[in-house]
This record gives C-alpha cells, sequence and structure tokens, in this order.
C-alpha cells in the first residue's frame, strides 16, 4: 500500500486552509496513494482560546471534515485526518483534539480524541497548558482496513509507550502520529521517540506533522518542528520531509511488519512482575 504523508503549515483560519489541505490530498490520490494522512489540527492552529470559539464548528457543522470526507469518497481512498480542533457541548467549554479515519467510501471508519494533553514548560518564556482548551479523551482506539491494523494517536500522545504497546498488542501494525510538534522539543525529542515506538512494536509509525511559523490573525503564532516521518517496523526512518510544505510518500508492507516481529518476538515477551 502506498502512503502519503501531508505536511502543512496552517494558519488559525479554517477557510484559508482548507483549500491548500484539499490540493495536496489531491495530488496525494492521483500519485496513487491509497491512504493519505494529515497532521494535527489540519483545520487551524491558534493558541487564542476566544478566537478558537468563533472559528471552530462542532462535528456535524465542520466543513474542513465534510469537504474531507467528500474528497476521499471522489478519490476512493482512505484518509486518516491527523485531527481536527473542534466545539463540544461540555459544560466547561473546552474543545475536541479528535483524529478520524475516513474510509474510501467518504463515512467514518474511526475517530479519535487525543488522551494526552500538552501541558508543559519548555521555557520560561514558553508554556504551554493545551488541557485548558481541550478536553481529553479516554479511548484508545484501533481501526480495521484491508491493508493494516491502525493504532490511532495524536502528538503528545508519543511520549507515553504504554498506549502504544497496548495498541500493538491488541493487534496495532501501523501506528499513526500525527503532530504540531514544538519546534524545540522536536528537535531534540521527535526522531528518537518515533523510532523507539516503532522498533517496541514492530510496527510502522506514520507521522504527518504541520512546519514552520504560523500566521495567527489572532494571538500568538506559533512554531513547529515539521520533519514528518515514516517509519519502518525495524526502525529505519523511510521518511523525512524536512521543513517544506508537501507530500512525502511511502509504501507499507505486512511481510515487512511480520519480518520484524519474527526477528524480535518481543510483544510476546512482556512478563508481569511486582514492585517497586
Amino acid at each position: 500500500m502506498k502512503a502519503a504523508l501531508l505536511q502543512l503549515s496552517v494558519t488559525d483560519d479554517p477557510a484559508e486552509n482548507l483549500p491548500v489541505t484539499l490540493s495536496l490530498v489531491r495530488e496525494a490520490a492521483l500519485s496513487g496513494a491509497g491512504i493519505v494522512l494529515t497532521p494535527e489540527v489540519t483545520n487551524c492552529l491558534s493558541s487564542d482560546r476566544a478566537h478558537q470559539k468563533i472559528v471552530l464548528r462542532h462535528e456535524r457543522d465542520d466543513p474542513t471534515l465534510a469537504a474531507l470526507r467528500a474528497e476521499a469518497a471522489e478519490r476512493g481512498i482512505w484518509l486518516l485526518i491527523g485531527s481536527l480542533a473542534l466545539l463540544t457541548d461540555g459544560a466547561d467549554g473546552r474543545f475536541a483534539n479528535r483524529s478520524f479515519l475516513i474510509a474510501p467510501d467518504g463515512k467514518i471508519a474511526a475517530r479519535y480524541d487525543k488522551i494526552h494533553m500538552f501541558d508543559v514548560n519548555v521555557s520560561e518564556t514558553e508554556q504551554y497548558r493545551e488541557s485548558a482548551g481541550y478536553r481529553p479523551g479516554g479511548e484508545a482506539v484501533l481501526a480495521e482496513t484491508p491493508f493494516a491494523r491502525i493504532g490511532m494517536s495524536v502528538c503528545y500522545d508519543v511520549r507515553f509507550p504504554h498506549l502504544y504497546r497496548k495498541l500493538a498488542k491488541t493487534g496495532a501494525e501501523v501506528l499513526t502520529v500525527p503532530a504540531a510538534f514544538n519546534d524545540t522539543t522536536g528537535a531534540a525529542h521527535w526522531h528518537v521517540l518515533l523510532r523507539a515506538r516503532a522498533i517496541e512494536n514492530g510496527a510502522y509509525v506514520l507521522a504527518p506533522a504541520q512546519t514552520g511559523t504560523h500566521a495567527a490573525h489572532n494571538g500568538r503564532p506559533r512554531r513547529t518542528y515539521g520533519h514528518s516521518l515514516a517509519v519502518s517496523p525495524w526502525g529505519e526512518v523511510l521518511v523525512d520531509a524536512g521543513t517544506d510544505i508537501g507530500v512525502s510518500y511511502v509504501e507499507i508492507s505486512r511481510d515487512e511488519i511480520a519480518k520484524a516481529r519474527a526477528r524480535v518476538p518481543s510483544l510476546t515477551h512482556d512478563r508481569d512482575f511486582e514492585g517497586p
């Protein structure tokens, strides 16, 4: 199966971002990709919660979701929408950071809400509190497709290996990690974390990413690391997109998954233990 990873640099205006995303999805489909993957917050990247409340929509009304579902159906492709920032009906008013797997008929095959929130102090001048704006999910998701079982995750989830172990132990062969990774932590940790998740679980890791400085009409512009990656089940970096906007391609094969897991069958070697 030919997979395409889209690298985007979205703004805080969903209407401005959508034509760029659709154009790259079409490019990938016309190049023969059977599955296309977009990054985290494909519709809108913003640090201004008041602005988000104005421009974001509920899942049922979101124009980016509707357009990408229609595009998947028209092209007959699987489409992993890395995530969309969406309004919810929660009493606290927090948003959802939700990943969607779209089937070739345009139907939603699976949805996953990001579990782990990026609440960190990168430096004295750079702090993030994702949980202030987004409500965390509480359910891991494994999706079945004809070419692989897909374990879904989003960005900061990559720092929590037990999530991926559970997904792999229950059948995941491809782990998706769409991201809008911070440029500082990305330079330090992105490659090693993604390679580790692939090696530990003998699975492909597909990680489409946001890149560059994100134009903002309201609030502080964000910077993301880029370097969309595809990693083999043996831990080899098959694709590194660098920092440019565009599409990268990789072939994924169940034979390679089986080969890696036969060489080092660590998924069958987990043991219960006591302490500390």
